[in-house]
């Protein structure tokens, strides 16, 4: 079974939904992936090899590259594939190293491949354009969303109408949140909507992983003591995840609550000069941007993770923290009450609320017995409903059901 995958970017341009995918795609070995996206930056190959997927990447690398796609991207999956397909033949033997120039020449498949988009953004604009030109492709389309969804609208703008034609065009849509299979219904999906979220890597992020034995250690190097409540937040600094509210959010905690702020955004800049004008410096430390495989033992150094959202589609970074084995704090919006159940494997605040931030994180510091029953539930449910392979093995089931009814 062949699949091409739209993506606005891909590696190393990365946010959650790509990294979900390659968690995804690399558990899917019987499945051959292209992946077209924009190159949006120089220096990036037109072709390489990430995982099991064959990355294409299209443009000039340069921003304007993403606005592209929906042609570009279109014109390379054509070229990609041919159809008929006049003799057997082992797509396998085609495989080449990786590096630039693989899998760069035409190929002949007997029947079309399934187009995956990831999100319906670029990546969904062009294959939507792509099933214009073959109007008999089975088309996936996963939601992996996370901005409130009137601003989806509002980037559309005069296009609105050819956004919600991706919702009518799919076959078959992918959610990772309730609350994103609901858009997708009021978006024009005419089927039922799979809700498959994403995963945590249950080995790297467990609690006692490779980060617990340096607590200590990492704690010192942040300026923390032992006896300091540390806060952490892991997300982009963004109006959206609320990180100013849970700066503010400080000012109603005694003076040894601290905040880890790991991660960078179009924000960075304000919120440092808001911690300096609320007088906050020596209580807030900045990380920067950390690679994934640094954010376990991040985690693991504190002892509370707060996510102040506006809005999400899931919420990964919760998962993460659970897994790691610390309570969490979020709001009630988007896709973060199908996993967080005030009391049991977290506690809710409000919106816009620091002060309810405040209130959430005493109540784990204070109330009996919370703080090991939150942890407890919140690790289990991940182990059980949020295994990457898990996870894998469902998206599979719904490709092989997609290419049955071709």
């Amino acid at each position: 079974m062949n699949v091409i995958i739209f993506s606005t970017v891909y590696f190393p341009l990365v946010g959650g939904a790509e990294v979900a995918m390659k968690e995804v795609t690399d558990r899917i070995a019987d499945v051959e992936f292209d992946l077209i996206c924009a190159r949006v930056k120089n220096g990036l190959p037109s072709t390489e090899r990430i995982g099991n997927v064959t990355v294409h990447r299209v443009g000039i690398g340069h921003p304007v590259d993403k606005y592209l796609l929906p042609i570009l991207g279109s014109l390379k999956a054509l070229g990609l594939y041919h159809a008929p397909r006049t003799a057997h033949a082992d797509r396998s033997a085609e495989r080449r190293p990786e590096g630039e120039g693989a899998h760069d020449a035409p190929r002949t498949t007997h029947d079309a491949p399934i187009i995956w988009s990831l999100m319906a953004s670029y990546g969904g604009f062009t294959a939507l354009v792509y099933t214009w030109i073959r109007p008999k492709t089975k088309f996936l389309l996963t939601l992996q969303e996370g901005d409130p969804l009137e601003h989806y609208a509002k980037r559309a703008g005069a296009l609105n109408f050819l956004h919600r034609k991706i919702f009518e065009r799919a076959d078959a849509v992918q959610a990772i949140s309730r609350f994103l299979a609901d858009w997708a219904k009021k978006m024009g999906f005419k089927g039922t909507p799979e809700v498959v979220p994403n995963g945590v890597d249950i080995e790297k992020f467990g609690c006692g992983a490779q980060g617990a034995g340096r607590r200590g250690e990492l704690r010192a190097s942040y300026g923390f003591s032992d006896d300091d409540v540390v806060i952490v937040t892991a997300s982009r600094l963004s109006l959206k995840n609320g990180i100013d509210d849970l700066i503010r959010s400080l000012t109603h905690l005694p003076a040894n609550y601290k905040c880890l702020i790991a991660g960078e955004g179009e924000d960075a800049q304000k919120l440092r000069v808001f911690t300096e004008k609320k007088e906050l410096s020596d209580r807030v430390v900045f990380l920067g941007n950390r690679s994934h495989d640094e954010l376990p033992e991040i985690l693991q150094s504190a002892d509370i993770f707060v996510r102040a959202s506006l809005s999400e589609g899931l919420g990964n970074s919760f998962l993460e923290a659970m897994m790691a084995g610390l309570p969490v704090v979020g709001t009630p919006v988007g896709g973060i009450p199908d996993f967080l159940l005030d009391g049991q494997t977290g506690v809710f605040c409000e919106p816009r609320n620091p002060e309810s931030i405040a209130k959430a994180v005493t109540r784990i510091q204070t109330e009996e017995g919370l703080r090991e029953k939150l942890v407890t539930q919140g690790m289990e449910l991940v182990r059980v409903k949020y295994n990457w392979t898990k996870i894998a093995d469902r998206i599979r089931e719904m490709l092989l059901e997609m290419n049955k009814q071709r």
